[in-house]
């Protein structure tokens, strides 16, 4: 009799130690939300090399600089703003036998100019020219709203889920967020430099806004959250 009194006291005690630890440890529901956007470019990223070799010693780095620089000024191109020079070899005036190089980087803003520049460098025989990345000048508002979106749906998820089961989703206590990310797009730069041609003579129907078939650009955005089951 005695055991079974003991036994039942201590049920009563467990019973306030049940709940609190329900109440710290509550029902959750753990999901994954996603969210992806593909948008369109307006920042191209060109790089020139500009190298002796290519007028076989003919014609200096320099004449080439300033034909450049000539020819991208007539395309409008802002060159204070929109040209970077990435590296000059100086072993050209060091050494008579190396062959001076110029590299630069060249920002534009739509594929229609992207096709007029590299055309235009083509004819200076300048063709060591290929696109170092694409991008979007509003790339890291668009990341925010593609994050927003994905822990929304993560939301969405949960709540199905607690649905299914006659219950609700309640506040959310933990959130994994994912590292954001632009799926990088690789371009052919032997195609892309057929396709200017063809723009610029007149073999291919010219677009002003998209001449060139540049890739769309997807962002993806994944994030892991638990909510609580009410």
């Amino acid at each position: 009799m005695k055991r079974l009194i003991l036994w039942a006291v201590a049920a009563l005690v467990a019973l306030p130690a049940a709940a609190q630890t329900q109440e710290a440890f509550p029902s959750y529901v753990q999901v994954y939300g996603r969210a992806e956007k593909e948008i369109t470019p307006d920042e191209f990223y060109l790089q020139i090399i500009i190298n002796e070799r290519d007028s076989k010693g003919k014609i200096s780095v320099e004449r080439q600089q300033r034909d450049m620089i000539a020819a991208l000024k007539r395309l409008n191109v802002n060159i204070d703003k929109q040209l970077k020079v990435a590296n000059l070899s100086s072993e050209f005036f060091k050494k008579k036998s190396s062959v001076a190089t110029a590299k630069y980087q060249l920002q534009l803003g739509s594929s229609a100019e992207v096709a007029r520049v590299w055309q235009a460098l083509d004819d200076l025989g300048i063709s060591n020219v290929s696109i170092l990345k694409v991008s979007h000048s509003k790339i890291d508002q668009l990341k925010e709203e593609v994050r927003v979106e994905a822990i929304r749906n993560a939301r969405k998820n949960a709540a199905t889920l607690a649905e299914a089961i006659g219950q609700q989703v309640g506040r959310c206590f933990y959130i994994y967020d994912s590292n954001s990310n632009v799926v990088p797009a690789v371009y052919d730069n032997r195609v892309l430099m057929r396709s200017a041609k063809d723009v610029a003579t007149g073999e291919m129907q010219f677009e002003e806004e998209a001449p060139l078939e540049f890739k769309t650009l997807r962002l993806e955005y994944g994030v892991q959250a638990k909510f609580v089951l009410e």
